[in-house]
């Protein structure tokens, strides 16, 4: 294992963190010696981050923790290009102004995991439209596109695995890592910053902004990547069968953020709790030693702990009891979904779709048909079911993960 002398490495070494250094022997002299400031980009195209963002996210609050300077870079600029990494069509283009609501949105997010101010190490939230968006185009190829060759961007993943699927490329696109590569730069000049971090599908685009900034201004820059974060069956990390699993409260309830760190595979709690929590290491240890019954104690630990880092206390508290309510003790807790009708009497097909657990009728009548579901706990399998709606709140279930409540309309 290797031995780092810096708090920062030793901290993301430690927590699983690191898969690709640029210069460790010169990242760790650096950072046992000074403030590192150091970033991560997040382009604004939904109006919230997911948990797919979460491990460069919490990247940003290890950085803080280890006493350097996270900034977090909004893509204002880069979103209206589009990132092709990990991506085989061409993305949706947005315009400025919903662009900035999306900005304006995923803003609070940050705030529950970083500190914010003009102290030494207070983290800061900048917009890279602030210089792209004022670029003029020739001198900015004189200047900064012949530091790039067709030849080697040819060879980047972003693009090849595109093209060697036949899926279009956009030349928009193909400019993206001239300006990720552009924004290292400036954030050098006018930040300081010295590193840029990310998953590891950001390798070349990092690369690209370090060479960058030696060559036009003599800088010294870093770079560290993740590696790809999976689950044990080998699915990606922060999608569910569900979809997305998101950070901001209106697109995904805390007690369905609860509910998905609590199902997480018994393989996966420790890792995650290094990744995505601040739990002790030596509690951690403790924990992946545990068996049976005893994991699933360390799994709400691990939602419990998720849940008030993304949602605060409060939030993490009502959700665990809602899901001890529902599970442990056969009621309906009081954070589930809610589905108010006007109707006395409702099909079950209609409170499966009205309620948001099935899309359509028809994806409600095979749930029913393969017993899926169920009604104050009893398992309904007949597809012509109805349910009478009196003054009573009534428990509907979707599966063993999926529970909410039926009510009468006042």
């Amino acid at each position: 294992m290797t031995e780092y002398q810096s708090d920062l490495l030793r901290l993301l070494n430690d927590r699983g963190y690191i898969h690709q250094l640029t210069d460790a022997e010169g990242l760790d002299a650096l950072a046992a010696k000074s403030v590192v400031p150091g970033y991560i980009g997040f382009d604004a195209t939904a109006d919230s981050l997911h948990v797919g963002n979460l491990v460069s996210i919490m990247l940003l609050r290890r950085l803080q923790q280890a006493g350097h300077k996270p900034i977090v870079v909004m893509g204002g600029g880069t979103t209206k290009v589009g990132d092709p990494s990990g991506k085989d069509e061409v993305r949706k283009l947005l315009d400025n102004d919903g662009i900035a609501a999306n900005i304006d949105s995923i803003r609070n997010c940050f705030e529950r995991f970083l500190t914010f101010g003009d102290g030494p190490t207070d983290a800061v939230l900048v917009n890279n439209a602030d210089w792209l968006d004022n670029l003029e185009y020739i001198p900015f190829l004189r200047d900064v596109g012949r530091h790039f060759t067709i030849n080697r961007m040819m060879t980047f993943d972003s693009v090849k695995l595109r093209l060697d699927r036949e899926q279009p490329l956009t030349f928009l696109e193909f400019n993206y890592m001239i300006l990720q590569a552009y924004d290292f730069l400036e954030l050098s000049r006018k930040h300081g910053c010295k590193l840029q971090l990310g998953g590891s599908d950001q390798w070349g685009n990092i690369v690209n902004g370090i060479e960058l900034g030696r060559r036009i201004d003599g800088a010294e820059l870093f770079g560290v990547t993740t590696p790809l974060i999976t689950k044990s069956d080998g699915s990606k990390m922060g999608k569910s069968v569900d979809g997305a699993i998101w950070l901001n409260a209106d697109r995904l309830s805390p007690y369905d953020y609860w509910q998905f760190w609590r199902n997480t595979d018994d393989r996966d709690v420790g890792k995650f709790m290094r990744l995505f929590t601040d739990i002790d290491l030596e509690e951690i240890a403790r924990v992946e030693a545990l068996e049976g019954s005893e994991i699933n104690d360390a799994k709400k630990l691990l939602a419990d702990t998720a849940t008030t880092l993304a949602h605060g206390p409060e939030a993490a508290k009502q959700a665990a009891e809602t899901a001890q309510k529902t599970f442990e003790q056969g009621h309906a807790g009081g954070d589930l979904p809610i589905f108010e009708t006007g109707e006395d009497n409702l099909s079950i097909l209609d409170a499966l779709v009205g309620i948001g657990f099935c899309a359509s009728k028809g994806e409600a009548k095979r749930l029913v048909s393969g017993g899926g579901a169920r009604v104050d706990d009893v398992q309904i399998k007949d597809t012509g079911s109805r349910i009478e709606i009196s003054g009573d709140d009534i428990k509907i279930s979707a599966g063993k993960k999926k529970h909410g409540i039926l009510r009468k309309a006042s």
